[in-house]
């Protein structure tokens, strides 16, 4: 069987990795192409093109690189349709997932979309195009399995990969304990960490008893960072050690996005941060439909953890949010310990994810 998975960034390559190991478990003779990462191809995939060269965030972003977008999307079709693969994988990155998907499914090709796209927030009319040309959804958030149902749409909630995911990390290294460390998790792509990175910097000099420890992105190089790094004298760095750094950490002030999950089921005390291009945020702010940007905030639909966004985004709002982190958010009978409980028995009741997953795509290529 031959499967093509397309992930545009780096929660996608955890995923995608994951999955294709499940994949190859179940049929050890399969072969794989991939869009995503240094993950996925380490799980067996052959990789196509690496995610650090798809990732633009926000809209007008997204313009200033439309012809790049186009070339990509027009090399993925021809690569696919040379590779003749029995089912296209699409992981969450809707808006160029999408648009493969319409093109597939016009040229009789099996689409499967594993993680979907957040349409419950915005852009919900997709869900038409979804139904139209994806031929199962396979979500991971409890919630989503009902949304698509309500449109009739074949879904199964397979439960969430990082329940699992980092249920096994903390078996590997459960005798670490915890040290006077802040994790600073800025995100993965350029534009998002040259924005809040020198944001989340500035608390440092007030926790000087901390040690903060800057998550550096895969794919980029110490000299991007070392500018920003330079006048504190109590940062550091790790680079794809997040985990361990959160098994460590006291504190952590993390960018929106998959990584808020990550390091609420380590049960990390931490503060949201998201700051973008003001144009961006204005546009998004108008079209969101949502409460929160966290996605643990989502999930439990109230806000277990502070958000601070665009101007709240500071230094005073920072350095206030993070002392009463390291005062009261590591107590084990406190609110947000028991918050973090309840979402860790939501994400985990569907099961192995990508077990589960690999199963349903595996059946697809043989039906």
């Amino acid at each position: 069987m031959k499967y093509y998975i397309i992930a545009g960034e780096a929660s996608g390559d955890l995923h995608g990795s994951n999955l294709i190991s499940q994949i190859l478990k179940t049929q050890p003779t399969a072969e794989v192409h991939c869009w995503g990462g240094d993950l996925m191809q380490a799980a067996g995939a052959r990789l196509v093109k690496h995610y650090k060269t798809l990732a633009f965030m926000g809209f007008v972003e997204v313009i200033k690189n439309l012809p790049t977008i186009i070339k990509n999307l027009s090399f993925c079709k021809k690569d696919i349709l040379q590779f003749k693969p029995d089912v296209l994988v699409l992981i969450d990155y809707p808006g160029f997932n999408m648009r493969v998907a319409k093109w597939a499914h016009s040229n009789g090709i099996k689409v499967c979309y594993y993680i979907s796209p957040q349409i419950w927030a915005w852009k919900e009319k997709r869900v038409y195009a979804i139904k139209k040309y994806v031929h199962k959804m396979l979500v991971i958030l409890p919630f989503e399995k009902a949304f698509y149902k309500k449109f009739d749409v074949d879904v199964d909630y397979v439960g969430h990969p990082l329940a699992h995911i980092i249920d096994d990390f903390k078996l590997r290294y459960n005798q670490i304990a915890k040290q006077n460390i802040i994790a600073l998790l800025p995100g993965s792509r350029k534009q998002e960490i040259l924005i809040k990175l020198p944001i989340m910097l500035k608390v440092a000099k007030h926790f000087s008893q901390y040690t903060f420890v800057v998550a550096k992105a895969p794919g980029l190089d110490d000299a991007f960072y070392t500018p920003m790094l330079l006048p504190y004298n109590n940062v550091e760095t790790v680079t794809n050690q997040t985990y361990l750094l959160l098994t460590k950490a006291k504190a952590a002030l993390v960018t929106s996005g998959t990584a808020t999950l990550e390091t609420a089921l380590f049960a990390v005390p931490q503060v949201i941060c998201y700051k973008g291009n003001n144009l961006s945020y204005l546009i998004a702010k108008k079209l969101l439909k949502i409460k929160y940007i966290g996605l643990a905030n989502i999930i439990m639909d109230k806000p277990i953890v502070k958000e601070l966004i665009q101007n709240n985004l500071n230094e005073i709002n920072l350095k206030l949010e993070l002392t009463q982190l390291l005062k009261n958010g590591n107590e084990p009978s406190g609110q947000l310990q028991n918050d973090y409980k309840q979402l860790y028995n939501l994400l985990s009741q569907g099961g192995h994810a990508s077990a589960n997953a690999a199963k349903i795509i595996c059946q697809m290529a043989t039906t």
